[in-house]
């Protein structure tokens, strides 16, 4: 018999499910669905590898959870997953029981909505057997903290044109925090509209900064979170080092936490500012301070930790690294070539299957708007 997972949603959380899947669709075309004994876990990333989400659903969330026969990972095609999610506000008044069925020996993933009347509606939805994916950060190194409530930061992005890329924060340790749209270096300032808006540090739950920070991240995945946390009336944490360093926006309850990871665009300007302060980096005196010679050391850090390895730091944009497949024992990977001039730098993925066998696929970061 093979490895799969039978689960029962009930009452508010088969709209919760609904809003997570519906802030997935916001980072890839794709949803990683990985059912473990502690709880079902639903990923996705963007085709640039650039942003990452993750939700952990505890066993508590659901009304029944049954995993059998060891981890399964599969991948489903996102918008075969938003045709039976798409509509929230039916979801909530109309449905009754969702039950979701997976087992390997099978094709597909069953996906059943029990409604009011007797109505019963099942959806078969083909899948693909795939690795495991994570993104290798740890939000605990990062030196700056913010946490407010998810109104807050929804009331300010509002102001945002729904068209906007990317946006701009920076932090303070006076107690300011500010928010404007990022405008291209190639156009003329007096030709563009600018938007900044403050918030003082006493409207935060959370405000724990080292010093000045300014971090520039792409605006639309982060909406996706909002829209989640607000709905769910959870706070959001805001774990950053400096320009470069991927942001970690989180929220967490008693039966789910997600984490969405987000490059930031890597400053120039800030390049000292990033050499004399590295606290994502296991040791200073193993870096020469050249790129490569960071993507090389980074690598053997990985693959020989015990514990979950830190956010990485870069002063220049580099490509994401190969994917590689392997044991948990054995986790070399390969490096690409000359990094492309992009950017975004790329965040580190670490692909793991079971088989004994070891493939290696490299993959170069895209442009932000790809």
């Amino acid at each position: 018999m093979g490895a799969g997972v039978k689960c029962v949603i009930t009452g508010a959380n088969i709209k919760a499910l609904g809003r997570a899947i519906h802030s997935l669709s916001r980072i890839g075309e794709e949803l990683y669905f990985e059912p473990l004994d502690d709880g079902l876990c639903l990923r996705s990333v963007n085709s640039s590898r650039s942003a990452y989400a993750c939700f952990t659903l505890a066993p508590l969330f659901f009304y029944a959870y049954e995993a059998t026969g060891g981890p399964c990972h599969c991948k489903i095609y996102m918008k075969s997953v938003m045709g039976v999610f798409r509509s929230l506000p039916s979801l909530e008044k109309t449905v009754e029981k969702c039950v979701i069925k997976l087992n390997t020996d099978s094709s597909r993933l069953v996906i059943q909505l029990f409604c009011k009347y007797g109505v019963t509606k099942t959806h078969n939805l083909s899948y693909q057997d795939c690795e495991s994916l994570q993104a290798v950060y740890n939000q605990d190194s990062c030196p700056n903290v913010l946490r407010a409530n998810a109104r807050l930061l929804s009331d300010a992005v509002v102001h945002f044109p729904l068209t906007l890329a990317e946006v701009t924060l920076r932090a303070s340790p006076c107690g300011k925090v500010t928010l404007r749209n990022y405008v291209e270096e190639d156009i003329d300032p007096s030709k563009a509209m600018l938007t900044e808006l403050s918030l003082s540090r006493e409207e935060f739950l959370a405000y724990q900064l080292q010093d000045q920070r300014e971090i520039t991240f792409c605006l639309r995945e982060f909406r996706g979170l909002l829209a989640f946390a607000e709905s769910s009336g959870l706070p959001i944490s805001i774990h950053f080092d400096s320009a470069g360093c991927p942001v970690v926006f989180s929220v967490d309850d008693t039966v789910l936490e997600a984490h969405f990871v987000l490059a930031t665009l890597s400053d120039a300007d800030q390049a000292s500012q990033s050499q004399n302060h590295r606290p994502c980096l296991p040791n200073d005196d193993d870096f020469l301070g050249d790129d490569l010679d960071y993507m090389i050391a980074m690598e053997t850090t990985l693959a020989g930790a015990s514990s979950p390895p830190r956010s990485p730091t870069f002063n220049h944009p580099i490509p994401v690294l190969a994917l590689s497949s392997g044991s948990d024992d054995d986790k070399e990977r390969e490096i690409p070539g000359t990094p492309p001039n992009k950017k975004f730098r790329s965040l580190f993925f670490d692909s793991v299957i079971q088989n004994s066998g070891q493939t290696r696929q490299e993959v170069l970061a895209e442009d932000s708007d790809g």
